[in-house]
């Protein structure tokens, strides 16, 4: 399930004039759905809501060159091996260009 566009276009404005685009929030954003799943609070369906929603957020922003399912699908798929403990949070400058973080 996906939120509608124009709900995405008015959460990006309302996280973007919040300043939530931190490294630092993503972090324990990440840690609170471990933390949140490990107590039994959270169910992998919930954790995958949550991936959706960031997906959606950031796929909003998806540069005009790349094709949004794809840059969404990218998006995902990172997403998955981020909370799988896989990947660190790297710049989001590297995944707009398509490079994987150093």
């Amino acid at each position: 399930m996906t939120t509608p566009y124009d709900k995405q276009k008015k959460l990006h404005f309302d996280l973007t004039n919040v300043g939530l685009r931190a490294q630092a929030t993503a972090v324990g954003l990440v840690q609170l759905c471990h933390e949140l799943k490990r107590a039994n609070v959270l169910d992998e369906a919930a954790i995958d809501r949550i991936k959706d929603a960031i997906a959606d957020e950031v796929s909003v922003t998806a540069p005009r060159s790349l094709a949004a399912k794809g840059y969404r699908g990218e998006i995902r798929t990172r997403l998955d091996r981020l909370f799988d403990g896989e990947q660190q949070v790297g710049s989001a400058d590297a995944m707009a260009l398509g490079h994987q973080p150093e």
